[in-house]
């Protein structure tokens, strides 16, 4: 008992030594980052562009091997005839700022002159990194960005986006939802379980039923409601139904998981365990009927195969 007294004491001592330093080199980071940010203000109200454009950038810029900066010549931003794209007009300095004396040696003792930079590394904020982009992609699609988790999460685009390479990862299905599964770890998880949404193999996407720049509607979905954004696929179950199943119409949820489950079909439960959550009839229960054969292998579904619903005009009890 008196070793751990002692072990305790020792740790909270260190960590009263180490506050002070550890304090005092953030606060330092942050001064350098504001008086970066402040400077980049300053440059960007001089507008003192460079005449060189892409030319004078590329000659220190294009010796990273993960990411050349002239990897962007392979994707639309890099096009000279895509009227709306960066290199129209500024060319590199439309993203990154003016490049006013960056590109000249620093005085002995001074740092680089700084320009505007995207990721957890760069100098400004991530919400003006975002504005950036925003300046130019307007649609609808990202209309509702500055209300996203994304955004109150603090990322930046370039969190998820790649400018420079010839494919951008959140345009191709199989990097996309490794890219969002970087962080939705539990979406991870669900979709390798014994039943799931084709994701893995690239037939569909996070995308298919998400906006990742945040919609009006619940879940970020793309469609109004949860039923809509099945209904986008599985058309046949929309019906309308002469005779309906209530929980079908009211959320598909309440039976499936749409990421993944242990279970047949993505349900939440086994059968007949999910249909006596709700129907408490004495044939439904498995001890009064553990020698029936008609709940045995399919369940409920070995008699009442339309769960989805019915329109048959003998169909009330889902048969038919």
């Amino acid at each position: 008992m008196k070793k751990g007294v002692q072990l305790w004491c020792f740790i909270m001592l260190v960590l009263l030594v180490l506050s002070p330093t550890l304090n005092a080199q953030e606060s330092v980071a942050d001064d350098a980052r504001l008086e970066a940010e402040t400077t980049l203000d300053q440059k960007f109200s001089a507008g003192n562009y460079s005449r060189r454009g892409a030319e004078g950038c590329l000659r220190c810029h294009d010796d990273e091997s993960d990411h050349p900066a002239s990897g962007i010549f392979a994707n639309v931003h890099g096009k000279i005839a895509n009227i709306h794209g960066p290199m129209r007009d500024k060319q590199c300095e439309a993203c990154h700022g003016p490049a006013g004396n960056h590109a000249r040696s620093p005085r002995k003792g001074q740092l680089r002159e700084p320009m505007v930079t995207f990721g957890p590394d760069s100098p400004v904020p991530a919400e003006k990194q975002n504005s950036v982009c925003l300046s130019c992609h307007q649609d609808t699609q990202r209309a509702s960005w500055h209300s996203s988790e994304h955004a109150f999460e603090g990322l930046s685009c370039s969190s998820c986006h790649r400018v420079h390479k010839k494919q951008d990862p959140m345009l191709d299905a199989g990097q996309q939802i490794q890219t969002c599964t970087t962080c939705h770890s539990q979406t991870k998880a669900d979709l390798h379980k014994r039943t799931s949404h084709p994701m893995l193999n690239g037939t569909m996407q996070c995308s298919d039923c998400h906006n990742p720049h945040q919609s009006v509607n619940e879940f970020s979905l793309n469609q109004p409601s949860v039923n809509a954004a099945c209904y986008d696929c599985h058309a046949e179950k929309r019906g309308p139904f002469l005779w309906e199943h209530e929980p079908v119409s009211e959320d598909c949820t309440a039976c499936h998981t749409p990421h993944g489950s242990v279970n047949p079909a993505m349900l939440k439960q086994r059968l007949p365990q999910l249909c006596q959550s709700c129907h408490q009839v004495p044939h439904a229960n498995v001890e009064f009927a553990a020698n029936d054969l008609r709940v045995r292998g399919g369940s409920c579904l070995n008699c009442h195969s339309q769960v989805h619903g019915s329109s048959h005009p003998r169909g009330q009890a889902l048969r038919n």
